[in-house]
């Protein structure tokens, strides 16, 4: 590889996610949405009880006005050693603080500027910044209402109760090398993504799955984990409520 390029893709977050597939492991990620955070403290809810049952640290949003990348980032550096994985809804997202970086297509869309066209404009800067970039599948689910992840991306949801549409687009996007699958429903969305969709996409391609949106309780989560996802995303809920953390492991240790 040419050493003036630097890594096109990630050999770290992505190689212990692909690991963890093979083995059975599931994981939880938490999604932190700069916009929400205006303060350290805010996010000393990472140093409480039953954070040591999440895997990966998402940061990003679809709609970033106010908050700092590079500082929120730091902040959660700060406070926790699990992977922080970008999560952008736009080029303008990116820090050289986060470990990795879903380099986002959404594949579920027929928006260009989301299929190709924004990746276009971030890759010289992803590349300048050393980023560990992960290709990702990004597929839109409908939950139930329309979400900014909706709108800010321009397409429309695949309907919440056809998985053979999700399936097939996930086998075209691994077809064209996507490192992982996104199945999401966006934030606030009133209900997750279905046991069904989940476990079509799983059984039709072979790559670590990561399902979000709507999980507003610890049996969401396993029962998004029990249908075939790998790692599992909340956000909104923890936002609602600081306890979730604590009463996801208490009861992923009461079901062992």
């Amino acid at each position: 590889m040419n050493e003036e390029i630097g890594p096109t893709l990630s050999t770290r977050w992505i190689s212990d996610m692909e690991a963890r597939r093979a083995a059975g492991r599931k994981g939880l990620a938490v999604l932190v949405d700069p916009d929400k955070i205006k303060a350290e403290n805010d996010l000393d809810w990472m140093r409480g009880a039953g954070f040591n049952a999440v895997h990966t640290v998402l940061l990003g949003g679809s709609l970033v006005t106010e908050g700092s990348m590079d500082n929120v980032a730091a902040w959660i550096r700060e406070r926790t050693d699990r992977p922080i994985v970008l999560f952008p809804g736009a080029p303008s997202q990116l820090t050289a603080e986060a470990d990795a970086l879903l380099f986002l297509s959404v594949i579920s869309g027929r928006n260009p500027e989301a299929l190709i066209g924004k990746q276009v404009e971030a890759a010289p800067r992803v590349r300048a910044l050393g980023l560990d970039a992960v290709s990702c599948g990004y597929m839109l689910i409908d939950g139930g209402r329309t979400t900014t992840a909706h709108y800010m991306s321009g397409s429309l949801p695949i309907p919440g109760d056809k998985p053979d549409i999700a399936a097939t687009t996930a086998l075209a996007g691994h077809y064209l090398g996507q490192q992982c699958m996104y199945l999401d429903t966006g934030s606030g969305a009133d209900h997750p993504v279905s046991k069904e969709m989940i476990a079509a996409v799983h059984n039709t391609v072979p790559c670590p799955l990561i399902a979000g949106g709507g999980m507003k309780t610890p049996d969401d989560v396993m029962d998004a984990w029990a249908a075939g996802a790998d790692l599992a995303v909340v956000g909104t809920a923890i936002e609602h409520d600081p306890e979730f953390l604590r009463a996801f492991a208490s009861e992923a240790e009461r079901q062992g």
